[in-house]
């Protein structure tokens, strides 16, 4: 079976190919045989988020890499960036997480860490995909793998994430509302921002298996935005269903994406010695007027496919240490091996702490040009290349742009989408572009 993987791992609606039960079978016992292949005792360790078909799948990944006689470890629910920093610190031979990240519940899927607590590379899928397409068969009974529970997972990813923290800055003064989207933070965010002195209150972080992701945490900001303004709060904090997104919202209720906050980050390293090779990397959909605002500090921005694996790439290409995505993907070298929602939102809170302002005035030192996306829903996959029509179009747009905008038209990495992105200093003219764009998609 080739092309298996996905831009993140393996994902899709659960019940239809390739997230059932079987299917997630025949991949635990694929991944466990390759790396029965590289180590002499392999162990993995399993965790998910809080999504109902997640016990299902879970127990499917373990029979899977037991009957190929791997050891399992099994986490419970746990962000996706703790997968990447617990498979190092368990010393295991790859991390597993069973995610749709900030897809709904229908959705799910898994994606895998190496022993280094990063993405699987080309090489090794393929091996997978390669022994996915072949018969299965379980190792005899002398040679089954063991199962256990790990207990101190939890207690081991709080400190890790309060590590990344500069222990000098004072956060009693910041009161926070975070949205944990009823995701795989639920349990973890508040123990890690209340004990480095924040006072903290909680939103969305009662998940029953169906609601994670629904009309809250990173993609979706109004109840938080409504929540920082009703309890004249200093911040929001809202992450994603994995815990690998974050968004904020300052104290009049604005949200904050992710293109900005690298942005403040990366003032604040670059200022402070700290920005590595002096490069941010981002990617085709990071906002011109953020670009712009790199170049006024004199940092060289980088640009990547969309996707955080694409973003990892370039940073270990260009020897940088940071880089992101307007989505909330936000990757601190220096700090962890993968993009983590609490530890970026924990560098942005130092930064704030150092030179005691807001998020809004950390935020005024760039201005975004006007964007505007529009996803349109595909049946079938469509080859935007080819389409003559929708290049024509793209053109036109481009002309009218001139220097002061761009387009961009991509499909989706993760769902049955295609994305018109449309920028312009002029708001006008980029909604009324996109939505040309959009009609035309909609046509094929």
């Amino acid at each position: 079976m080739s092309n298996f993987f996905g831009t993140d791992g393996i994902r899709g609606e659960v019940g239809k190919s390739p997230i059932t039960a079987d299917i997630l079978l025949k991949v635990g016992w694929a991944v466990g045989s390759v790396l029965k292949e590289q180590n002499e005792n392999p162990s993995v360790i399993i965790g998910k988020d809080t999504r109902v078909s997640g016990y299902l799948f879970e127990s499917a990944l373990e029979a899977g890499f037991l009957s190929a006689g791997v050891n399992v470890g099994m986490l419970g629910p746990m962000p996706s960036p703790a997968i990447a920093y617990l498979t190092q610190a368990f010393s295991a031979s790859a991390g597993v997480v069973i995610s749709a990240s900030h897809n709904p519940y229908q959705d799910n899927g898994v994606k895998f860490f190496s022993s280094k607590g990063v993405k699987l590379n080309d090489e090794t899928q393929k091996a997978i995909e390669k022994k996915i397409s072949m018969p299965m068969s379980s190792v005899g009974s002398a040679s089954i793998g063991k199962a256990r529970r790990y207990e101190q997972a939890l207690g081991r990813y709080i400190e890790f994430c309060k590590s990344t923290f500069d222990k000098s800055c004072d956060l009693s003064n910041l009161k926070i509302i975070i949205d944990c989207a009823n995701g795989a933070t639920y349990h973890i965010a508040e123990d890690v921002f209340s004990e480095l002195g924040a006072s903290v209150s909680m939103i969305n972080n009662t998940p029953d298996g169906y609601n994670i992701n629904r009309d809250c945490g990173a993609t979706d900001t109004k109840h938080l935005q409504k929540e920082v303004l009703e309890n004249n709060a200093d911040l929001g904090i809202a992450f994603d269903g994995d815990g690998d997104r974050l968004i904020m919202v300052d104290h009049k209720g604005q949200k904050v994406d992710g293109d900005e906050l690298v942005f403040i980050i990366a003032n604040a390293w670059k200022a402070g010695g700290d920005l590595k090779s002096n490069k941010v990397v981002g990617t085709k959909m990071t906002n011109l007027g953020i670009q712009l605002a790199f170049a006024e500090i004199g940092v060289s921005f980088i640009e990547a496919d969309v996707g955080d694996r694409h973003v990892m790439d370039q940073l270990i290409e260009h020897k940088a240490v940071l880089g992101g995505e307007g989505s909330g993907h936000i990757i601190c070298l220096n700090k962890s091996t993968s993009g983590d929602g609490i530890i970026a939102a924990l560098q942005v809170l130092e930064v704030m702490s150092k030179t005691g302002k807001t998020l809004l005035e950390l935020k005024s030192k760039m201005t975004k040009y006007p964007q505007v996306l529009i996803n349109v829903k595909t049946d079938t996959k469509v080859n935007l290349q080819e389409e003559s029509k929708l290049s024509q179009a793209i053109n036109s747009v481009e002309s009218k742009l001139s220097k002061t905008g761009r387009v961009l038209v991509r499909e989706s990495g993760t769902e049955p989408l295609v994305r018109v992105m449309v920028e312009s200093s002029n708001y006008g003219l980029a909604k009324e572009s996109a939505e040309e764009l959009a009609k035309i998609i909609q046509s094929m």
